[in-house]
């Protein structure tokens, strides 16, 4: 009896060991974090390739803790506009920074 609780303690503590790897820390996203940071990228780049008033081969999205990050180049101000929109417009954005120069 007292082997089996002593290995089922143990089995406790690798369990949470193993669970507080999958946290975030204030610098890197939780595998959630990750997973919904891809999430949202995937959507917005596939709502800026479908939109044909945006050039998407030529911007690049990232996304940290749902802050969307814009970068690359627009033909237009209104392109980039657009862009930053379309980013907004996708669920679990919580803000977009657009630094997309325009040509």
């Amino acid at each position: 009896m007292k082997i089996l609780m002593n290995k089922s303690w143990v089995g406790m503590a690798v369990l949470l060991i193993g669970l507080a790897g999958c946290a975030g820390t204030q610098t890197q996203p939780s595998t959630g974090e990750y997973i919904d940071d891809a999430s949202i990228t995937t959507k917005v780049k596939s709502e800026m390739i479908a939109d044909k008033g945006v050039t998407a081969h030529h911007i690049s999205v990232e996304t940290i803790k749902g802050v969307v990050y814009l970068t690359g180049s627009a033909d237009t101000s209104q392109e980039s506009n657009k862009a930053a929109t379309i980013a907004r417009g996708v669920a679990g954005v919580k803000s977009v920074n657009n630094d997309i120069h325009v040509k």
